[in-house]
């Protein structure tokens, strides 16, 4: 017999959540009724919800590119938006690919990377060592090593990487406490804070990405409202090639730079 909340108590859940702000309350209200398992439960948890906790984390996953990611409290939950990301790394990668995906996180654009490449050797790393439990539960295929940014990798990836892919924190330091509760008080702020113009860890990978990458790989990353231009000199001074793709829907900026051949 089901332990499911009557049918009754969603008219109230999906207002109390409406009332904290939830856009999608309805939806939300489902999917936590679907995880509750019983009435208490589903308390504490539209309790929870309401006072800002993520979402994701009160369901333990999110979903991403059609994956359920597995996501647990205190790690970066993975945004839509990346799927941008995800899709521009496709393209670019062939078979066998080696796929380095940095500040990680959850694992999830690695884990969307490694559902639709043909034979790709993937690789990442989060200095954050709960990201890098948690990455390790979604990726059971690859390599995930702990560490900041290129320190955490194998030194035989020299110059061997096809893709790298670095879903850098981007916000600006100032503007992290307009961010809303559930990102600002739940979220690691090392995965949100870009330093004063948000480019200060995007410089970081650029300025390393050179000595990684293979003839012709490419580096990946994603940038706000306003840093097209910077982050598109900063990826030109360091020797590659730089290119910007943008999804106004989603409101999404990828930037690519290529590695000559």
């Amino acid at each position: 017999m089901s332990t499911a909340p009557p049918a009754a108590d969603e008219d109230a859940v999906v207002a109390r959540l409406r009332a904290a702000g939830c856009v999608f309350a309805e939806d939300e209200a489902r999917l936590l009724r679907a995880g509750a398992g019983s009435p208490a439960r589903l308390e504490e948890l539209v309790r929870r919800r309401v006072e800002g906790e993520p979402l994701e984390h009160l369901l333990g996953w999110a979903e991403f590119c059609e994956l359920r990611i597995a996501v647990a409290p205190g790690v970066f939950v993975p945004r839509r938006r990346s799927e941008l990301l995800v899709a521009q790394a496709a393209v670019l990668a062939r078979p066998s690919a080696v796929v380095v995906d940095l500040c990680c996180g959850s694992g999830a654009v690695a884990a969307a990377l490694t559902a639709v490449l043909d034979r790709p050797e993937v690789h990442a790393s989060d200095v954050d060592p709960a990201a890098v439990e948690c990455a390790r539960s979604n990726l059971p295929s690859a390599q995930v090593h702990a560490g900041d940014l290129f320190d955490a990798l194998p030194a035989a990836l020299r110059g061997r990487v096809d893709v790298l892919v670095a879903n850098v924190p981007y916000v600006p330091s100032e503007a992290i406490a307009l961010m809303p509760p559930e990102a600002r008080d739940h979220e690691p702020r090392a995965a949100l804070d870009g330093g004063d113009d948000g480019l200060r860890v995007a410089r970081r990978v650029v300025d390393g990405a050179g000595a990684w990458l293979a003839p012709g790989g490419s580096l990946l990353f994603e940038v706000g409202d306003g840093q097209v231009e910077a982050a598109t000199e900063i990826v030109g001074a360091a020797g590659l090639l730089p290119r910007i793709v943008s999804d106004d829907e989603v409101g999404a900026t990828v930037v690519i730079g290529t590695a000559a051949r």
